[in-house]
Formats: structure tokens, sequence, C-alpha cells
């Protein structure tokens, strides 16, 4: 079965006040793969990741999806792309409900009813709950439940185990594979051992000259 590469970044660059985090990365994700990024803190991680949302731009090399650069692609682009970062990006002064719909508003809508993806992540009980009064375990997975109210291929997760219990990174593993399975693309940082299919599973050390 002939695969394509979904995701792809040609000598990528990355510099911040005048040091060079990374340079010459290149990076392969076909449907179906995940990509590991590790390393120390100040490495670069997290700044790989927001170059491959097009938050910020690299400063040198290109990020190509299905083979277009995408700052070429643009919107059509973002659609594709579901970013949970290091900080939850919740806003506290609505309830749980009410991020979701943000969510969907600036995204593509999937089509899993709001009140099950609260329960999916075992939030049902705090659809109307200010976010502000959530526990930082909760807001993280309220955090996450917007991979599952909004349909794009391509997940890029900074950290996202972050103030979860076991039973809950169980459940997002389990999801992340689902994903997978669906011909889905995810990059991730993680400090945790996650368990996932290790024939789909890429690892790229960061840092590693420092």
């Amino acid at each position: 079965m002939h695969s394509t590469v979904l995701l792809q970044t040609c000598n990528l660059s990355c510099m911040r006040n005048d040091r060079l985090l990374f340079e010459h990365l290149d990076i392969g994700l076909e449907a179906g793969q995940m990509l590991v990024v590790e390393g120390p803190n100040g490495c670069g991680k997290t700044s790989l990741l927001r170059i491959l949302t097009g938050l910020r731009l690299a400063d040198g090399g290109d990020v190509l999806w299905r083979g277009e650069p995408i700052d070429r692609l643009a919107g059509d682009y973002f659609e594709q792309v579901n970013y949970v970062g290091h900080h939850d990006g919740v806003k506290h002064e609505l309830s749980c409900l009410e991020n979701l719909r943000l969510a969907r508003a600036m995204g593509v809508p999937s089509a899993h009813d709001l009140d099950a993806v609260l329960d999916m992540v075992n939030l049902y009980a705090y659809g109307e709950t200010e976010v502000g009064s959530l526990s930082a375990g909760q807001k993280r997975r309220l955090a996450l439940a917007r991979l599952l109210a909004t349909d794009a291929l391509l997940w890029i997760l900074d950290e996202p185990f972050t103030s979860l219990d076991k039973a809950s990174m169980a459940l997002f593993s389990g999801l992340f594979e689902q994903h997978l399975q669906q011909q889905g693309v995810i990059v991730m940082t993680s400090h945790h051992d996650i368990s996932l299919p290790t024939q789909s599973l890429q690892r790229l050390k960061m840092g590693g000259a420092e």
C-alpha cells in the first residue's frame, strides 16, 4: 500500500536570543505516525512545535503539509491542526461547554456531541461549571477535550500529560492511539513514559550536544 508523507520539515533551523536551538532538522511523518520530541528544558522543543503549527516562523528551512509549504496553505493548513500548548489555553471565565463551543467555532466541528465529549474526558458533570473553579487536572482534561470537539488530522501537543493522574493518562493514551489508527498524525513532547504502538512511533532527541 502506497503511503504519503503528510508532515515534513526540510533543513529546519531555529534561533532564540542569538542562540541556535537547532538546525538541519528533517522530519517526515506519514498518516498514522507519531513523533515524540525529547530533550532538556531550553533545547527548543516548544519552539519546534510552534513552528510546526505555523504560530512561529522558522529561521531557516520549510515546513510542508502534503508537499506544500504551510505558509502558502495558510487557513487550509490551520484547519488540519489541533494544538494544545504547555499552558491549557482555556478561558477561565467561561464554562466547560462554552470553551468547547469556542474551540468548535475556531476549527472544524467533529461529529461528537459536546456533552458526549465532556463525558469521554470525565467532565460531564462540569459542563456548566466556570473553568476557573476547576482543578489543574480538570483544566488539562478540558484542554485536551478540544481534540475530540474538533476534527483535525494533525495533533500537536506540548506536554499533554501535565497535571493528569494515571487514569487520565491512560485514557488519553488510548485516544491518541485511536487517532493514529484513524490515520491521524501526532507530534508531542512528553516527560512521561507512554505506551503506544512502537511501529508507528518515532523519537526525536534534541539538545544532545549541549
